[in-house]
């Protein structure tokens, strides 16, 4: 085997044990929002609010007051 080949090989074993980390964590995440719902919150809302954290606050803001022109054009 070449040392690229090796090189090859790393990459691709690393990245299969990334995607396997992901899958474990993406199962956390569900079982968190299973009990958040059990316990009455709604979790659309949560993961509106998880999805608008993420985002950048200017970036937030702008989209925002987009939306907000857009509603008053339509009458919303």
């Amino acid at each position: 085997m070449t040392i690229a080949q090796d090189e090859l090989r790393q990459f691709i074993e690393q990245i299969e044990a990334a995607e396997a980390e992901k899958a474990d964590i993406a199962e956390v995440i569900k079982e968190h929002y299973a009990e958040a719902k059990a316990r009455g919150y709604d979790t659309k809302a949560m993961r509106r609010i998880v999805a608008l954290r993420k985002r950048d606050r200017d970036e937030l803001a702008e989209a925002e007051a987009i939306e907000q022109m857009y509603r008053e054009a339509l009458g919303v």
